[in-house]
């Protein structure tokens, strides 16, 4: 019951609130800005950013979590229509989409393909013009995004078209330059409307092959969103053609060069004020606008999951001192749930939820939860003296009594030291939530990191270390009056 209670009081997706979700790079972040700012002026619209990759947006958009999202024409035919080639017009992706209660509309006015780079040292040395010219060089170290190493229009079908035997490791977009200039690495995938590309010198290579199809942005929407938000979808429709690949590639800038914030980009863009205004303040960032409701967000995971693993794992723990064969069996299953990678268990809870968000963060925060509350209340309840037991029993006190009215308020101080561990534990792991569009401060973390913007890196985890010692700091005063407690009353 806890456990249903925790997930039924995840907020469900409004049909009041157009929500736009964006992918976690650069560009999708302030496109999704962009979308949600343009129907902001007509209907109540919410930007859910730093969501993840393709399959992560297109699952909450076919669960109704979000109602559109910025995508590329040939990520959704390779991707999710999973078409052999990418040269199907518009209007027949379009069709396509429609059984499935999705649509695709609006082109931007520009196209953001893959591309293949290498520091412009590494080319004039190894006479580096083409993608199919890495084939004689298999010693480069190559450094590839997540998404791009797993996607059916990336590294799998680049290194069959080409011929490329190197073994490619995983980083961040967002890492990537610095990982190239730092020579770390020597060759990156690379989005053609980077701005970084200038920068950072930075040789694209020809694809002399045309491997790459052509990735036209539009917007990815569900079937009922014309319907319900009609005048948000006229000011949607007014986007059509207003970007060009100069002006993504400026929008750009002004992040990754200039560390401006996506919502302050879109602004300056939605008003045609130009992109000249100053970089907001650390101080600014930090207590930005969206603060209160990150806030709110990460609190409310961790109180929420914390309530519900107190509530079973505390039952758990009584079962696990008074049977030690199945409080053998208790203690190894959740020690095991324990070991499970944060994101591989997120990613695991999505399909099996149906749905992204906040549901399966509460669920994974619950299981990470488990461990510390019935390790304590286990530990707790066997450190109670058995003399206080048999006294109990000699004064006619039953079982559950006894349990209730001596063993818990004895072993108190040390459930409570689980419960804040717990909640501790739960306050970092909640910023791996953002991932799936939980929020909280790692909404702030995930766009530092798609940004390579450190401040706001740091905008969000500081909050989400104060929030940490904030908890430790209030469950010490409360296991402190507990135990003060405990010795006044004998």
């Amino acid at each position: 019951m806890a456990v249903a209670a925790l997930l039924t009081a995840a907020p469900a997706a409004g049909s009041e609130i157009l929500r736009v979700g964006s992918k976690r790079f650069t560009e999708s972040t302030i496109l999704g800005e962009i979308l949600t700012q343009a129907a902001r002026r007509t209907t109540a619209a919410e930007h859910v950013p730093g969501m993840g990759n393709t399959a992560i947006l297109f699952e909450a958009l076919r669960s109704g979590a979000i109602d559109l999202y910025p995508e590329y024409l040939g990520t959704i035919e390779l991707e999710i229509l999973h078409h052999e080639r990418a040269d199907a017009a518009l209007e027949q992706i379009d069709r396509e989409l429609a059984p499935l209660g999705l649509g695709a509309d609006i082109e931007l006015g520009f196209e953001n393909s893959y591309a293949i780079g290498v520091r412009h040292d590494t080319a004039q040395a190894l006479h580096l013009e083409r993608i199919s010219d890495l084939a004689g060089h298999p010693e480069l170290r190559i450094g590839l995004s997540h998404e791009f190493l797993g996607r059916a229009d990336g590294w799998p079908g680049l290194a069959r078209h080409y011929g490329l035997t190197a073994r490619p490791s995983g980083l961040d977009h967002g890492l990537a330059y610095e990982a190239l200039a730092a020579h770390q690495i020597d060759v990156i995938d690379l989005y053609t409307t980077d701005a970084k590309i200038a920068r950072y010198g930075i040789q694209v290579l020809r694809d002399d092959r045309h491997y790459f199809p052509r990735y036209d942005a539009v917007v990815m929407f569900r079937r009922s969103v014309p319907q319900r938000f009609p005048q948000a979808w006229a000011a949607l429709k007014a986007l059509a053609g207003s970007i060009d690949t100069r002006k993504m590639i400026e929008l750009n800038g002004a992040a990754e060069l200039d560390h401006r914030s996506a919502r302050d980009i879109a602004q300056s863009f939605i008003d045609r004020s130009g992109l000249g205004a100053s970089r907001p303040s650390f101080r600014e960032r930090l207590f930005g606008e969206d603060f209160a409701r990150l806030a709110r967000q990460h609190i409310a995971l961790v109180l929420l999951s914390v309530a519900a693993a107190s509530a079973v794992g505390i039952p758990l723990g009584v079962a696990a001192a008074r049977w030690p064969r199945a409080g053998n069996v208790i203690l190894g299953v959740v020690s095991a749930l324990q070991t499970i990678p944060a994101l591989a268990l997120l990613a695991a809870l999505i399909p099996v939820l149906g749905a992204i968000g906040t549901r399966p963060a509460l669920l994974a925060l619950f299981i990470f939860a488990l461990l510390p509350i019935v390790r304590n209340t286990a530990v707790g309840l066997a450190q109670v003296p058995e003399t206080l037991r048999q006294a109990a029993t000699a004064l006619g006190a039953r079982s559950l009594v006894r349990l209730w009215t001596v063993e818990l308020p004895l072993a108190s101080p040390v459930i409570l030291a689980g419960i804040r561990t717990a909640a501790v534990i739960s306050v970092g792991t909640a910023t791996i939530g953002a991932f799936v569009g939980a929020g909280g401060f790692g909404e702030r973390i995930s766009i530092g990191l798609a940004l390579n913007d450190d401040q706001m890196l740091l905008a969000g985890a500081l909050p989400a270390a104060a929030l940490a010692l904030g908890f430790e700091a209030s469950f010490s005063v409360l296991e402190w009056a507990v135990r003060f407690r405990l010795r006044m009353s004998r």
